[in-house]
């Protein structure tokens, strides 16, 4: 039997926007300081396990809850060998600089907008859409599908590694959760978080009160606020100057506001995923790049130069001496996206890297250790840790998930190393399959985050037909 994929998920178009908009609606960014027991990531990302499950138990698949961290919806001969198709239904925060609602999704010249349209909530309705075309039209399978849904991919990857404790995984998979036309390799990531013990200094100097930029360690800060107090008001002007030079040389945007002895400034950039900081305006580094030209306390002065010295701008590690390159997975991408600074209070940075194979985290963290050795500064590994994963382009596995990529679009397919993380690694043969296609605009941890219908569709196809060629 010929089946026109294509025509199929088109055919569920309608409950298919339905379903996606339902799960867009909810906020599941992950939110520990409202934990509960019932709810160990924040009511969010429970509320958006529960729904997608939830379509898994109306549609009349297995579904399982894993202590509202984790869950699968199942499809097969409950002992056969399983595929594995991993995604996640939490989301990075929204951040400021939205046209619409966030998460009140909204189709404008045919882009559906919304936190997760993209990353990863629409892929992973497209995938779960593909499973069920593949039990509706009753096609026979030799292997189960299991999809795996996941609520803190985004930060710590609690809710998988729950699953991982209670589930047998499968062997192979894929996750819909990077580009078309595959990600069959991944390099690893680490956090480096920079403390500071730096000592006051209540000198005749103008004073860095605050200095705080980033929401989380894998997203390009889009705004950063500084706080000086002034004692010689005659500096005042000069700084404003100053800074309205900067914006305007660097074509960046913010504010400068003197208020009872304090300057305040604010200074907005760009997000993007830390898997691309070059495509981020990082709004962080900029604004301690203007600061730091000026005479501060020794404290301040401190905290700013490292920033400005080592980290502006320097998006392979060079400065940091850890700019390693491999011929397969490419280069390491280095990007400080968490500030924070009070000057009687918390001083550090969190330094997000991603390094091909070839380089350890212990030869990183020695270079940051060497090159920062006269900065007051200790630095340690904190959340989670991701080594480098590839599978051979040549696998079976991967040519057959290239070759239906090739059959829906024409184009030839590719193997490709990322910079992010994707549960794809989590699986001995596993890899990343969609769904942003090649030549369209990546808005993933951006405001005004969006995604073709007409590729969720596409992608649609794509996935029910890749996973029927894997479990037939």
């Amino acid at each position: 039997m010929e089946i026109n994929w294509l025509q199929e998920a088109q055919k569920r178009k309608e409950m298919l926007l339905e379903d996606l908009s339902e799960l867009l609606r909810i906020n599941s960014v992950r939110d520990i300081e409202h934990q509960t027991d019932e709810y160990p990531l924040g009511a969010g990302p429970a509320l958006a396990l529960k729904k997608v499950l939830s379509f898994g138990e109306r549609d009349g698949f297995r579904v399982k809850n894993i202590d509202n961290l984790a869950g699968h919806i199942e499809y097969g001969e409950e002992t056969a060998e399983a595929l594995g198709i991993l995604g996640h239904v939490d989301v990075v925060p929204p951040g400021e600089g939205w046209a619409t609602d966030p998460f009140e999704p909204i189709i404008k010249e045919g882009k559906l907008f919304a936190r997760g349209s993209s990353d990863d909530k629409g892929p992973c309705i497209a995938a779960y859409y593909g499973m069920k075309i593949i039990k509706e039209l009753q096609l026979s399978t030799s292997k189960k599908i299991r999809f795996i849904f996941g609520t803190d991919e985004e930060s710590e990857w609690i809710g998988i590694h729950r699953y991982m404790e209670k589930e047998e995984m499968p062997a192979f998979g894929f996750s819909p959760d990077a580009n078309f036309p595959i990600i069959n390799g991944e390099k690893g990531i680490l956090s480096f978080e920079l403390s500071f013990t730096l000592k006051e200094e209540k000198a005749d100097k103008m004073q860095l009160k605050r200095f705080s930029s980033g929401l989380r360690a894998n997203m390009v800060p889009s705004e950063a606020i500084a706080v000086l107090e002034i004692p010689d008001l005659e500096k005042l002007s000069s700084l404003e100057t100053g800074y309205t030079k900067y914006l305007d040389d660097k074509k960046l945007k913010g504010t400068f506001e003197y208020k009872e002895g304090e300057a305040s400034f604010v200074l907005y950039g760009k997000a993007a995923h830390a898997q691309e900081p070059k495509f981020g305006i990082n709004a962080g580094t900029y604004l301690a790049d203007f600061l730091h030209q000026y005479p501060l306390d020794s404290s301040g002065s401190a905290y700013l130069s490292v920033i400005a010295n080592y980290l502006h701008e320097d998006f392979n590690g060079h400065r940091l001496m850890v700019d390693y390159e491999d011929d397969v997975m490419g280069k390491v991408t280095s990007s400080a996206n968490v500030f924070i600074y009070q000057q009687e209070g918390e001083k550090k940075i969190i330094l997000n890297i991603r390094h091909p194979k070839g380089i350890t985290k212990e030869k990183i963290q020695e270079s940051l250790l060497t090159v920062l050795q006269n900065e007051s500064v200790s630095i340690s590994i904190i959340g989670d840790i991701k080594t480098p994963h590839y599978v051979s382009g040549d696998d079976p596995f991967i040519q057959t998930l290239l070759s239906v990529y090739e059959k829906h679009t024409g184009e030839k397919g590719y193997e490709q190393t990322i910079g992010g993380g994707t549960y794809g690694r989590i699986l001995e043969k596993g890899c990343a399959y969609g769904s942003l296609f090649p030549g369209r605009e990546n808005v993933m941890h951006q405001p005004n985050e969006y995604m073709y219908v007409e590729d969720i569709l596409k992608a649609t196809a794509i996935y029910a037909e890749a996973i029927y060629h894997l479990v037939k």
